[in-house]
Formats: structure tokens, sequence, C-alpha cells
């Protein structure tokens, strides 16, 4: 079984160059680890991106009349990237490189086509005329000739695998509607060539492609709905002559008079592939899907609509799908279970609460999302008057009871439609209690969503207290549920926002913004007694601290205030001495508030993306937000570790990045503005303390590196005096 989970934006992207052209990316590749991706766009740039927190990590542009032609790749051996700019020159560059115009550069004297990266081994070269080369061969001679493989034939797809710890890259061509296989073994240097068998009206859109047990297998999807299964075996030393590749059929995905377009094939594992592609069926209208097919049984296993359109451009690492969705770069979490006849056909336990339906590979794509929208309940009516029909009336009455008892996640849905909040409460405790789910994600999704569009529709409706059970679960995301923090913002409820915040990935930076604003908004007065998690606060702050301001700023004559000077009996009045408190020391907002804000500060954002919103902030929120972020910094740089402790509260990075972007959003308005320029004076101070501290301790480092190393390493006992010289 299979299923697609939580979805999240990684970037956007910008338009490709060219009248009328859209946006585009050039290629995608793994980074040096699991959470890193490399991202390539049709232009000049090069992405490194922290998956988990949509967040860039480094950014490489060539010069603006150069293009980049070959997607970059990271080296698995050294940890540098590779990439090609005008066809043939190569630039190789790590992490702190800025500027590639100063990085390796190498020029060749062939086009590239593609590099491929591949662990424990070098990266391998293919050219546009079909020639290998190992990255050491070609580095050690940029200026060799490289030969020409193929003769006017156009290279449409490549791939590179390791088979018996030796890489075999595989690609292939196109000429004049004939479509050849090519199989290059690096070590020892073999190339075969295939022709693939010929399909009448219809061609190929997509190769795929897995070697196992020594054979090579090849899938091909057709624009005719198709995916053919081809076997190699390319394991003679000597390459026999062309050979016709024949093809067998895997799966058909469309029915006839359909034409798929612009589609992707990837191999999810061995009983699973995924396809996206757009489907023309006159007279309707074009559909693009993502869906996950079962091979093995025939079977569509699940499906996703894609209005804002795609490029057609697939990628999948780490059980994540990587394409384009509109103007932006969408992630989709996947995953994929053993696969069954019971779960192929929608019959294993539990699958009912799951969501989602499997139909016969034999469907039309332009039905699917009405069909599943009915089908658990169609589904559970049909089997019910079956097994009405085929049992005994006691066995009838057993299953009666055990419905009573079991409450299923489509009693549940249809209770929330109209039941009162007490009830929905009660019940969703016994479900969550009882339910055993195969897809629990999807289904606290089904129940928030029906909770949350009952909120739009009914305002006097808002059970709290189910939805903070539901986040509380863990297996929600903001893309599960959009108009659930738009509901909570409308309601002012502070302590639902936090937990969004906290453990949801996907927050779009408008909604962060608005939270923000909605935060900074609120009164500290309104805020008592409001239940907010405050474990981010209180390894820095007394939380009962701001209840006593006014006593701790009171004159106090000798020692005592005047209220217990005026109840004393002595009748001799010292000269006052005014208790000076130091405002910086002193956090400018309360303990909920300042917990509320520190959700703000953990969660994940893009610059580009977030600026923008932060603009929309008053000159007083960001005079506000600035004060707290100071005392955020002064309170970090107290710590020798420069953190706070504990899970929750903010790191000195994330305090001084929103520092940094609240004053590039709002630069003209703070130094304008003569309440800031108190603020700005003390944070400029601060830092210049902070500069000078750490230049004198550089003075020292190396002093204390040439100790370490002429020290003669004696055991001195339990206790020993030793004098040091500086010279």
């Amino acid at each position: 079984m299979a299923a697609l989970c939580e979805e999240f934006t990684l970037c956007g992207l910008i338009a490709s160059a060219g009248a009328g052209a859209g946006p585009g990316v050039l290629g995608l590749a793994p980074g040096p680890d699991p959470d890193r991706v490399l991202l390539t766009d049709r232009g000049r740039t090069a992405t490194l991106y922290k998956v988990s927190d949509q967040k860039p990590l480094g950014c490489w542009s060539v010069k603006q009349d150069q293009t980049i032609t070959c997607p970059a790749v990271c080296n698995f051996e050294t940890g540098e990237y590779i990439a090609v700019h005008d066809d043939k020159v190569l630039r190789i560059w790590k992490d702190e490189d800025v500027n590639l115009d100063k990085v390796f550069k190498a020029t060749l004297t062939a086009e590239v086509y593609r590099i491929h990266s591949l662990p424990h081994t070098e990266p391998l070269v293919l050219f546009k005329g079909g020639a290998v080369r190992t990255l050491d061969a070609l580095l050690a001679a940029p200026q060799q000739e490289i030969e020409n493989v193929i003769s006017d034939e156009v290279i449409r797809w490549s791939e590179a695998f390791m088979e018996t710890q030796q890489p075999v890259l595989i690609f292939t061509t196109e000429k004049n509607g004939n479509y050849f296989v090519y199989v290059q073994k690096v070590n020892p240097n073999i190339l075969h060539k295939y022709k693939l068998e010929q399909e009448e009206s219809s061609h190929p859109l997509s190769f795929t492609a897995y070697t196992k047990n020594k054979i090579l297998t090849l899938l091909c999807l057709y624009s005719n709905g198709c995916v053919y299964n081809i076997l190699m075996s390319p394991q003679q030393s000597v390459p026999e002559e062309e050979q016709i590749l024949s093809k067998s059929l895997l799966l058909k995905i469309v029915v006839s008079d359909t034409v798929l377009k612009g589609a992707s094939l990837a191999i999810l594992d061995k009983d699973h592939v995924a396809v996206l592609g757009c489907l023309d069926s006159p007279p309707n209208i074009a559909k693009e899907c993502l869906s996950i097919w079962n091979t093995k049984f025939q079977t569509l296993q699940t499906s996703k609509e894609l209005p804002q359109g795609t490029s057609g451009q697939l990628w999948c690492y780490g059980e994540k799908f990587f394409l384009t969705h509109g103007k932006v770069l969408t992630v989709i979490v996947y995953k994929c279970e053993t696969s069954s006849l019971a779960a192929a056909v929608g019959k294993l336990k539990d699958t009912q609460t799951s969501g989602m339906r499997t139909v016969s590979s034999y469907v039309n794509w332009n039905m699917l999302p009405e069909e599943d929208l009915a089908s658990p309940h169609a589904q559970q009516s049909v089997t019910a008057k079956t097994e009405s029909k085929r049992t005994l009336r006691s066995r009838r009455n057993n299953v009666a009871k055990v419905q009573r008892d079991t409450l299923t996640v489509e009693q549940l849905l249809s209770d929330i439609k109209d039941s009162s909040q007490n009830d929905i409460e009660e019940e969703l405790r016994q479900f969550l209690s009882n339910a055993q789910m195969s897809d629990f994600q999807t289904t606290i999704g089904y129940i928030i969503t029906g909770l949350v569009n009952r909120c739009k529709t009914e305002p006097t409706f808002y059970p709290r207290n189910c939805l903070v059970q539901l986040i509380q679960t863990q297996g929600l995301s903001y893309s599960l549920c959009p108009d659930l923090m738009a509901v909570a913002l409308e309601k002012t409820d502070v302590h639902l926002l936090q937990l969004c915040l906290q453990q949801f990935p996907d927050v779009p930076e408008a909604v962060t913004c608005a939270c923000l604003k909605a935060f900074l908004s609120i009164n500290d007065d309104s805020l008592q007694g409001t239940n907010v998690n405050l474990d981010s606060v209180i390894s820095y702050m007394d939380i009962t601290l701001n209840d006593q301001v006014k006593k701790q700023t009171e004159t106090v004559q000798n020692g005592f205030s005047s209220e217990l000077m005026e109840e004393d009996s002595c009748d001799i009045h010292l000269t006052p001495k005014p208790h000076v408190v130091d405002t910086e020391e002193l956090c400018p907002i309360g303990p909920q508030k300042a917990a509320l804000l520190n959700a703000i500060l953990r969660s994940a954002y893009s610059e580009t993306f977030l600026l923008p919103h932060l603009k929309d902030l008053s000159a007083q929120q960001v005079i506000l937000f600035l004060r707290y972020l100071q005392y955020l910094y002064i309170k970090c740089s107290e710590n020798v570790s420069m953190d706070f402790p504990g899970m929750l509260s903010p790191t000195i990075n994330q305090i001084m990045d929103w520092m940094c972007l609240l004053l590039d959003a709002h630069f003209t308005v703070v130094v304008m503005l003569p309440e800031a320029k108190g603020l700005l004076f003390s944070l400029h101070k601060f830092v210049r303390a902070q500069v000078r501290f750490y230049s004198e301790l550089n003075k020292i480092e190396g002093s204390l590196q040439e100790l370490q190393r002429i020290k003669p390493q004696k055991d001195f006992g339990l206790y020993s005096i030793e004098m040091l010289e500086l010279v």
C-alpha cells in the first residue's frame, strides 16, 4: 500500500529567460546529506537547500552573460560541487566559496550533457556526443580529445548505477523517431548499443531504470499511458552488434482515446512506481496529476491533482517527491508499504480510516477526485449489504455490537457536522484511544478539516479542546489543514497558534507574519492567565518579574520602602537613594508574549518570501520586537555556550537573523523614528563591545595554541603550580 502524506513548498522558482518562458528547473540533485538538495535553475544560479527547514544554505551564480547548461551535482567523495556553464566550462567549488568566478575552472573540448555522481566512486561526465569520462581522468587532461560515439542522435535521458562495485551509465537517444539505448561500463571500458522496438501511434515520454542481480531493467512510459518493461544483461566482455530490445507491458495507466503529455516516471520500490503527467482526453479539460501505482497488482494506490500545473519534471529522494507546481518547487512526502493483495484492492484491515481508495488500473483519471470523495461511504454501504445477505442472524448481531462499540472515521465525520462540542470531544477521545489506523496522518487530517469547515460556517462553534488534542498527536502539518491557523487567528487563540508554530514544519511566511503581528498587538495584561507554554522562557526570565517591576522602581530609603517607613515608629528620615534599574536588564514584554514570540523565532522561513510580509508591521511593533530581540541577545551573551538551554528556546543565530531581517525590512523607518535612536545606539554599543572582546581573544589565540604545542605532557599529580611566560 502507498500513500501521499504531507506537502510543503521548498522555494519559489524564477522565470526562465526568454519571451513567454515560465519558471523552470534545470536539475535537482541530492546534497551531501539526505536533508539537503542542490537545485539548478534554467539560468545562472545553483542553490543548496535544507529540506526540513525549507531554507537555502548557499547560493552560487555565474556571470551575467553566462548560463549554466549542466545541472550542479555534489561529489560525495570530496564534498565539492560541480557544474558546467556555456556547455564546455567546468566549475568546482566548496561550501565556503562565494564567487564562482574565482573557483576552479577547466575548459573542455566537447559539450557536456550531464554529470552523474555516485557514492564511493568518481563522478562520471557524459558528453553530448555519447563519450563518457571519469572526472579524475578529465581533470588530468582537460584538453584531451573527446570522441563522438553517436551520430546525428540526441540524448534524451541518462542515469548511472553501481553494479558489482563498478559504475555503469545508461542513456537513451533519439533519431528520426527511432530510440536507442546505450549502456557504458567504465572499468573495463565497454559500450553496448540497443534499439528500442517501435510503437505505433505513441512515443516514449520518460525513462527510468534499476539494476538487480546483474540484470538491468529499463522502464519506459509511452504517450498512450503504457509502461513497458525491458530487460538487458550487459555482461558480455565484447559488445555485440546492435540488438533490438523487445518490451513487455508492465502497466496501463489510462483508458483509450486519452493522451499522456509531459510525463515523468519514477521507481519507488520493487512493486510501486510514480507517474507525473497531464492527461488530455477531449472534450474534457486536461488535468495534471501525481499518482502512485502498484505494478504487481495493476492498481492505482493514490493520486493528487495539481491545479496550478507542472513542468512534468519529477525527482524522488529519501521518500520525498520534488516537483514544480505553478511557480514553486513542491515537496510531497510519500510512504510505500509491503505489497499485498489485500492492500492493493483496499481490503486491508481498517483501510476505511485511511481516506484513500484504490481502483483498477484501467481507470479514467478525470473521475478520480469525485470518486475519492464518495468512496468511503459507498464502499462501507456495499460491504454492509453484502455482509447482511451472507451471514447468519447471530453473526449479524455480533457485527452490530462491534460497530456500536468501535467508532469509525466515517461515523465521527458525520457526527462532527451536527453534534454538540461536548459530544464531539467525547467521541474524538474514544476514537483516538481505540482506533487502529493504517494511515494515521491522513485520518487526522480528515477529522481536523471537518472541524475547521464547521467553524467557518458556524461562528459559534469552536471546539478548542478537540483541535488542541489533534495537534498534539503530532500527525499534522499546515498543508493538511491550511484553514486551521486562519480560524485560530480569527478567534485570537494564541495557545493554538503557538502549538501550530512549534509543530508544523511548513507554515507559510505570510501566516507566520500574521501570527507575529497578532502576538505583538495583544496587550500583556490580556495574556495574564492565558494557557501558554512557558518552557522556552523559564531558562532566562523570571515569570514573576514583571509583577514586581513597579515595586523595584519605587524610591527606596535606607533599604526600606516608603510604605514601611511610614509604619516605622522612628522619626528620623534618611536621605533617599533611588534604586536605578537598567531597562536593558528587564524584558520589555511579559513572559506569555515572550513565549509566543519565541515560537515565531524558531519557525522555518525563506528570507525571500518573509521580507515583504515583515513590512506590514507597524513602527511601534517593530521597535517592541527589536527591544525583545536585544534583550534576548544580551541574555544569550551572558552564557558561556551562547545559547539558552532547552529545546524550545531560540538560538543566538535565530535571534541575530530575525534582528537583521527586521532592520532590512524597516531600516528607513527605524532610522527616522526618535524613539528608536536610543535602541540603535544601545545595539551599536553592545555589538562594538562584543567585537572588541573577540578581537582581544584573537590576539592571544596564537600564543595559547603555541603553548599547547610546546607544553610537555607530564603527570604532575593531583596538584601543581606552573608559571608560563608570554613573550
